[in-house]
This record gives structure tokens, C-alpha cells and sequence, in this order.
């Protein structure tokens, strides 16, 4: 392990003041001799009484030689003594010595000539065991080796935490070599690890508590380009008298580790978006909605900013197809963003379409069906991205910075594309966001493709029901009339819903509310020919109740038809109505000065069931006076029961009288419900004087 070794340290350089001593002398058990120059005992340290086994009484002024070694070895202890006296050569080796027990053993010597103030010469004698010197000396070397080749980066840092000490592994981590460790800090080797490391570092020098796997993540000059992460762990060194020498630090690389599981954490996360999308793309049926649910999830799992744009040769029905220079005309359906006000700015809004130039990233993907990335984006990629000049600088001032477009792709056709940039998030985007980007807009792409469907044959099933309904006058002979039709929100099929307002000879008006139960096309075609019955029927002045009677049968003659129907006729001069009932809900009635009531009528059977006769009812229906007809698409919903709603009904329809128009609108507005899977059909009329 390659250690400092100079004065530059603050350990190392000179003490101004006490300093503990070490405890490695003592370990030693280091003895001290001084001989004169005759070789007698001057000076005995209590070290050489305990190795040798004499007192200092017993040893001083004695010959060492006689004292301290075997008799035949005296010549030659003789000879090595005056050698150092004569040439003032040291002398290091290992020799045996006699115990004053009479056993030998083998010492460690370290012999040196001494002159005093006087020019007398003396002679120093430094001996320990050798075993306890071996020992040592083995377990440096066992260190030294382990150390050096071990491949987890160890490191000794003295107490002002600078580095004294480092391993081969640690330099391969670090990226420098062991000069460039010495006497610096944590902090000036690799400066932005230094802060966390620090701070445990110095939590250990002062509790003596050792931290282990403490994380740490970052790039070093060996892998610059790289993320890497490491567990280090965190030890105090102490002397064998307690004293503070440092610390030992271990670093292993877990990098390895740590990268499968942020892919793991990636993994986990791409499924709980999906599992997100899957919940909240798709709630219903309504195309724009359906693109905002996808920005929505997108934004800020994804992205910072997120936009929906189809084709808009898609939104229209048809397919669309784009040769390598072609323009591609995209409708913007939806935009999301978080704290990223002046990329949503330079989005295009909601609803707009716009031209883009076949040298647009978004026009590139959706003309190959490919997603494009730019992981790293330039000033020169931008004009690439945004709309116009002006949206440059917006997105330059949002430190846009990465971008992704992700073709929308549903039953083979390109539909549109999902554009995703980003600005907050500090990583670009990668293929895992790729991955997730495609598994969204994969999932999104049907889900778009149902509602544009489903809103192409919505506008054509409603535009089938209108060509359905009459076209009536607003006023008549004695009645003022104002009429609604409400398709279903929730279904693209055609109802069977309708109303009618039929002049008829003496000033008289027939007015009709029918609801063929079912939906569809054999709704809307069993529909049609009832209103037809009851236009034919209406012109030879029958009353009400035969009339419903020729009805039944018609309907007994159409395939699986049942309807319930209210029809009325209303004669200005006798100010009154006659009024038969098919199974249907009761009429409201409103007169000035008066509640609401529902008209008291025998219900009768819906048409088609046949065998039973209908009654006819005449009620007052003077000048001011309001009826209203209706189907049960207006007041019926799971929510609440039949007879809360028609007491709304008759709640909304007090107080002054207001134009039938803002009537018709109040009443669809407060009790027709988005959820409802029921079309709703509304006349009202109000009685007048006749002309």
C-alpha cells in the first residue's frame, strides 16, 4: 500500500507541543543498554531487566558481555564491540542471548557508537525479542499484500482527513495515481463526492462508531463519461494507547448493482404507469378527452411537457399517407405541462391546425411510423421542434434540452404522435423512456382510434335522428311551441325517440311525444313509420284515443316494436286538450298563478302490445297556459328515483314565466346527464288567443 512519507503531512511535520507517544515501541518491548568503553554496564532500562531477567543493581558496572551472553560466545561479542568502538559502524543483527534463568533466546540488536559533551565514547545498545519482532513484521507484510492486492479500494486518511495512505484499487477507482492522493482532502480529489463522505468521516473520528455501506454515487477521471456507485465504509484507527490515528476507509464498487437496480426501479415503474394509463386513458368515448388523458399520464412521468396531435386527414375519416417532402397537416387535441409555462406556451393550443414543413421531427414520425429521439438537443435541432421563430426562443428560454416523438399507431394506421420534450428533468431521454413512451402511445393509439370512430358515427347516427324529426312553426293557430332533441351521450346509435306538431283543420294543433323503446337502426326505422301513422291519422280529426288504438296495430305490424306515446289535440275556441295516454309519463301542466302538476291521465299500455283500449282525458288549457311533453331520457337516471326527478321536473318549471326557448334549454341543462345512455325529445307549448 503506497504511503506518504513526507514532512508535508501535518502528522508527520514537526510537534509544538506534547505529543502521546506510540504504542508500537512498547509492543516491541524495546530494551535500552549503554556500555563505556571498557564494556561495562553504565546504563540498564527497566525494558532490559525484563528481557534479560537481571535487576539494574544486579547488571550496572558488570561487563555486558558476561552478563548478557553465553561464554563461548565472548570472543566474538568482544570483536563486534570493539569493531563498533574502533570504526564507529553500527551494527543490526540477531544474536543469542542468556537469561539470568540460565535459557537462551534469540534478540534483535541495534548497536551504535555514542560521544558525550566530553569526547568520552559509549556504546548503544537497542535489543527487543526476535520472535516479537518477526511477528510484527510478518503481520505488516500479510497486510501489506492483502492490501495492495485486494481489489476494494482502501485508503488511510489522518485526522484533518487528507490522505496518507492508498491501494492500487483505490487509484484504479479514483482515476489518479497515489502522489496525486498524498496530503490532499477527500474534497479536493473528488470534489463532489467530498460532501456526504465528509460529514460520516468526520461523525467517525469523533464517536469512534464505524459507518458501513454508506452509498455514494457520481463519475471520477477513470470513467468520466459514466455513472458509477460505490459502498464505502468507514473505520477509526486507533494506537494501542487509544490515541486517534485516522481513518481507514473501504471502497467497493457496486456499480453493477446499483445499475440493475435502477433498471429494476425502471421496470417497476414503466408497469405502474402503464397499469396508471390503463385506468385513466380511455374513460370514455370523447375523443379530446381521451388525448388529455394521455397527456395527463405523460406529464410528469414521462416529460415536463406533453402534446397529443393527429392527422388531420385522420380526425376527418379518412387515411392518410405522406411522401418524403409532403407537409403533414396535424391537429393539436391536447397539451400538458409542468413548471414549464413558456414551453406550454409555444405548444400549439387545443383545436388548431397547423401546416408542418416535412423537415419537422414531428412530421418525420409520423410519415415513417417511427419514433425520434433527440437525447441531447442543440440550438440547431430547435427550429426542428418548434412551430415558428418565435416558439424557438420560448423553448431556448424553457431549457428545453431532450425530445421524443412516439408515432400513435392503431390497427396499422399512423393516427397522429405523442411529442414529449424535456426541461426540469436533468436526464435525457433513454431507451427506457423510449420503451415506455411506445407501451403509452401503443395503448393510447386504440383508445383514440375507438373515439374518433365512435365520433364519426355519432355525427352520422344524430345527423340520421335530426333528418327524423320534424320541422315545425313556432306558432300555430292557438299555441306558441318550442321543441328540443337531445342525443345520448354515451352511445352512437340512433334512438327512437321523436316528437310531432301537427296543424290541423279549425285552428287546431296535435302534438306528439313517442318514445320507440330499443335503440339503433330498427329504432329509428320503427320510429319514422310511427310518425308517419300519426301524421296520416291526425288528418282525418280522430280522437286521441282511437287514434293511439289505429297506432297499436301499426306498431303490432312492425317487427318487435314497442313505444309508449302521448298524443293531445289542443281546440283554442273551447280552450281545452284531449289527451290520450300510452304507457308513456305523464304531461306537466303550468298555469299563471298556480304549481305545476302532473296531469292525472290513465296511463294505458305502450303500443304494440295490442288487445287493450285507450281513454281519451280533457283538460283546460286556457291562453298562458304551458304543456309539456317529454320522454323519460329527461328525468330518468340511477341516481335517484322516478318520483325525485319529476319533483325536480316540476321544481324548475315555478316561478315567472319565461320564453319556452330558455325553458327547453333550462330543463335539459339541469336534468339531461352526461352519463345518461338515453336520448331525450321535449315540446312545449303555451296557449294563446286565437287569431
Amino acid at each position: 500500500m503506497s504511503a506518504a512519507g513526507s514532512p508535508l503531512f501535518p502528522g508527520d511535520g514537526p510537534a509544538r507541543g506534547p505529543v502521546r507517544p506510540s504504542g508500537l515501541l512498547d509492543v516491541l518491548g524495546m530494551a535500552s543498554i549503554v556500555l563505556d568503553a571498557r564494556g561495562r554496564i553504565v546504563l540498564w532500562s527497566p525494558r532490559a531487566e525484563e528481557l534479560f531477567g537481571y535487576s539494574a543493581r544486579e547488571a550496572l558496572g558488570r561487563y555486558a558481555a558476561r552478563v548478557m551472553v553465553d561464554e563461548h560466545h565472548l570472543d566474538l561479542v568482544a570483536k563486534l564491540f570493539a569493531d563498533v568502538m574502533e570504526t564507529g559502524r553500527s551494527w543490526a543483527g540477531a544474536f543469542p542471548i542468556r537469561r539470568k534463568d540460565g535459557r537462551t533466546r534469540l534478540v534483535e540488536f541495534r548497536n551504535m557508537r555514542l560521544l558525550d559533551d566530553r569526547g568520552d565514547v559509549y556504546a548503544l545498545g537497542l535489543a527487543a525479542d526476535r520472535s516479537t519482532v518477526r511477528r510484527l513484521e510478518r503481520d505488516v507484510a500479510l497486510s501489506t499484500r492483502v492490501i495492495e492486492q485486494s481489489p476494494i479500494g482502501q485508503a488511510v486518511l489522518d485526522t484533518d482527513l487528507r490522505y496518507v495512505s492508498v491501494n492500487p484499487a483505490l487509484e484504479r477507482i479514483d482515476g489518479r495515481t497515489a502522489g496525486e492522493h498524498f496530503g490532499r482532502t477527500v474534497r479536493e480529489v473528488l470534489p463532489r463526492l467530498a460532501p456526504a463522505l465528509e460529514d460520516a468521516a468526520r461523525g467517525v473520528l469523533e464517536t469512534g462508531r464505524p459507518v458501513l455501506d454508506l452509498p455514494a454515487t457520481g463519475r471520477t477521471p477513470a470513467d468520466p463519461g459514466a455513472e458509477h456507485a460505490w459502498s464505502v465504509s468507514l473505520h477509526r484507527l486507533e494506537d494501542s494507547l487509544e490515541t486517534v490515528l485516522g481513518l481507514a476507509v473501504s471502497v467497493v464498487d457496486v456499480t453493477e448493482q446499483y445499475r440493475a437496480g435502477l433498471e429494476a426501479e425502471a421496470a417497476r415503474r414503466r408497469l405502474a404507469v402503464v397499469a396508471d394509463a390503463s385506468a385513466r386513458i380511455g374513460t370514455t368515448l370523447e375523443l379530446d378527452r381521451t388525448a388529455r388523458e394521455l397527456a395527463d399520464v405523460a406529464v410528469p412521468e414521462l416529460a415536463d411537457v406533453a402534446a397529443v396531435d393527429l392527422l388531420e386527414a385522420v380526425v376527418q375519416g379518412r387515411r392518410s399517407s405522406l411522401g418524403p417532402a409532403e407537409p403533414a397537416v396535424i391537429r393539436a387535441l391536447a397539451v400538458a405541462a409542468r413548471a414549464a409555462p413558456e414551453a406550454l406556451r409555444a405548444a400549439d393550443p387545443p383545436g388548431q391546425v397547423t401546416r408542418y414543413g416535412p423537415e419537422r421531427l414531428v412530421t418525420e414520425c409520423v410519415r415513417t411510423g417511427r419514433p425520434v429521439m433527440v437525447r441531447r438537443v442543440r440550438e440547431a435541432d430547435l427550429p426542428r421542434i418548434a412551430r415558428d421563430a418565435h416558439a424557438v426562443e420560448l423553448l431556448r428560454r424553457a431549457g428545453v434540452h431532450s425530445y421524443l416523438a412516439v408515432p400513435l399507431i392503431a390497427r396499422g394506421e399512423v393516427l397522429g404522435a405523442l411529442d414529449l420534450k424535456r426541461t426540469g428533468n436533468a436526464l435525457p431521454f433513454g431507451e427506457d423512456d423510449l420503451l415506455l413512451a411506445r407501451e403509452l402511445a401503443g395503448r393510447a393509439a386504440v383508445q383514440i382510434d375507438n373515439a374518433r370512430w365512435y365520433r364519426h358515427a355519432r355525427d352520422a347516427a344524430l345527423t340520421l335522428q335530426r333528418s327524423l324529426l320534424p320541422s315545425h312553426p313556432a306558432v300555430t293557430g292557438g299555441l306558441e311551441v318550442a321543441s328540443r332533441y337531445q342525443p345520448a351521450e354515451t352511445t352512437s346509435e340512433v334512438g327512437g325517440d321523436w316528437f310531432d306538431v301537427i296543424p290541423l283543420a279549425a285552428e287546431k294543433t296535435a302534438l306528439v311525444v313517442g318514445d320507440v323503446m330499443g335503440s339503433g337502426i330498427a329504432a329509428a326505422a320503427s320510429m319514422g313509420q310511427l310518425r308517419t301513422a300519426s301524421n296520416t291519422l291526425a288528418a282525418l280529426d280522430l280522437d286521441p284515443a282511437l287514434l293511439l288504438e289505429h297506432l297499436d296495430r301499426t306498431t303490432a305490424g312492425l317487427d318487435q316494436a314497442i313505444a309508449t306515446c302521448v298524443y293531445a289535440v289542443h281546440d283554442p275556441h273551447a280552450r281545452q286538450c284531449r289527451i290520450a295516454n300510452a304507457g308513456h309519463l305523464p304531461p306537466v301542466r303550468v298555469r299563471p298563478g298556480r304549481a305545476p302538476e302532473l296531469l292525472d291521465l290513465p296511463t294505458g299500455v305502450p303500443l304494440g302490445v295490442g288487445g287493450v283500449s285507450f281513454s281519451s282525458t280533457t283538460v283546460e288549457l286556457a291562453p298562458g297556459d304551458r304543456l309539456i311533453l317529454y320522454t323519460d331520457g329527461l328525468v330518468e337516471t340511477r341516481r335517484q328515483s322516478l318520483d325525485e326527478r319529476l319533483a325536480i321536473l316540476l321544481s324548475l318549471l315555478q316561478g315567472p314565466d319565461r320564453p319556452l326557448e330558455e325553458v327547453c334549454d333550462l330543463l335539459l341543462r339541469t336534468l339531461h346527464e352526461p352519463e345518461n345512455a338515453d336520448d331525450v325529445a321535449l315540446l312545449i307549448a303555451r296557449a294563446t288567443s286565437p287569431a
